[in-house]
């Protein structure tokens, strides 16, 4: 009798166990076939080349809106961007020996010279923001940020800095415009699932720094494609008598640096089967800076005319295509504003068209 209900219950209780065993069973593949449907783009590229840019863009595109807590977070990178910023400008002045335009703006910059990197509140940045625009309004400030491409600056100081007397009240909140601006170096991995169209497409944002590029090797497996991001407008920005060029290597020219950065990705074998996409970013100011700079003073292999925009995108497009060994398929590339969210609208509808229609087997959508 006793071993009829020891039998009962073991038989229960193996019952109970192959049940758990068939639902994870169901859960497992049910992750397998999201993965596998899952087109998961890796966002690669030096340091301040877009790529969290881009990403926003993405949120920003398909509906995704910042929350309160984004929000007050990206306020704070933001005060943080223009006191530093205008810390560097200040510094960038002294020494490249330009003499203030109105001495009397010596006491405002002691006084932003004083921040030292530190959390700062609404209130408080209020009481800079009256320095802070003097400060831009003198003349050898503004000479200083004219030689820009001496020492390293944040692209975006002048955006916020023209709209200082908004960002400087009480009652500030972020536009969508002013958080695509805001730059807080990317640290780590940051994935971001979106579903389009009833796809779910997972970017990975990782640093670009190069403390940073050990951990790229971490996100190779299972990824659709790459967009690698390099800034078409740091051709010029090399090291010069004041602050560094490139943060961790003073003897580098920045556009270099990313091509080679891309030909390690583009020949790497890992990626024999994923398409790999270039985005030439930052044309806005690619296209300003080629009406004043000559490229051929930085490359002097560079043929055609300096000024001439469709001659530079040609040659820029080319320094990068010649570092691929594999050259039976086309090097797909695109012109890129990631700050302009009609630009990057556009492109990406191409990108998302060419990404799923060479993976439509492997991401199980026929």
């Amino acid at each position: 009798m006793a071993e009829t209900i020891f039998a009962c219950c073991v038989s229960e209780h193996e019952k109970s166990q192959k049940s758990k065993s068939r639902e994870i069973d169901k859960i497992l593949s049910r992750e397998r076939l999201t993965f596998r449907r899952t087109v998961r783009i890796l966002l690669l590229g030096a340091g301040e080349s877009g790529k969290s840019t881009f990403l926003k863009q993405m949120r920003i595109i398909h509906g995704q809106d910042f929350d309160d807590e984004a929000m007050l977070e990206y306020r704070q990178v933001i005060y943080n961007n223009i006191l530093k910023g205008m810390r560097v400008l200040i510094d960038a002045r002294q020494k490249l020996n330009i003499p203030w335009g109105d001495k009397s703006k010596e006491k405002d910059a002691i006084k932003v010279f004083e921040f030292n990197g530190s959390v700062v509140d609404q209130h408080q940045f209020c009481d800079y923001a009256e320095s802070l625009q003097l400060l831009w309004t003198d003349s050898g400030i503004k000479s200083a940020f004219d030689r820009r491409r001496e020492f390293q600056l944040g692209d975006s100081l002048k955006y916020f800095l023209e709209n200082i007397e908004r960002i400087g009240t009480t009652n500030y909140v972020p536009t969508k415009q002013d958080i695509l601006l805001a730059r807080k170096a990317t640290k780590g991995i940051i994935e971001h699932q979106i579903l389009i169209k009833g796809v779910p497409f997972m970017f990975i944002d990782v640093g670009g720094q190069r403390s940073q590029r050990q951990k790229w090797f971490q996100c190779f497996e299972g990824i659709t494609s790459i967009l690698f991001l390099a800034s078409a407008s740091e051709f010029d920005q090399h090291i010069r008598v004041a602050p560094l060029v490139l943060m961790e290597d003073r003897k580098t020219n920045r556009l270099v640096e990313s091509c080679n950065i891309f030909e390690t990705i583009i020949n790497n074998r890992s990626f024999a089967k994923v398409s790999i996409i270039l985005f030439l970013n930052k044309m806005d100011l690619l296209t300003e800076k080629v009406e004043t700079v000559n490229i051929s003073q930085y490359f002097p292999e560079f043929q055609g005319d300096p000024h001439n925009i469709e001659d530079v995108k040609r040659f820029l497009c080319g320094i990068f295509d010649s570092r691929r060994r594999e050259r039976t398929k086309p090097l797909f590339h695109h012109f890129t504003t990631a700050i302009n969210t009609e630009n990057i609208k556009h492109v990406f509808q191409d990108v998302k068209d060419t990404i799923l229609h060479d993976n439509l087997r492997s991401l199980m959508l026929q």
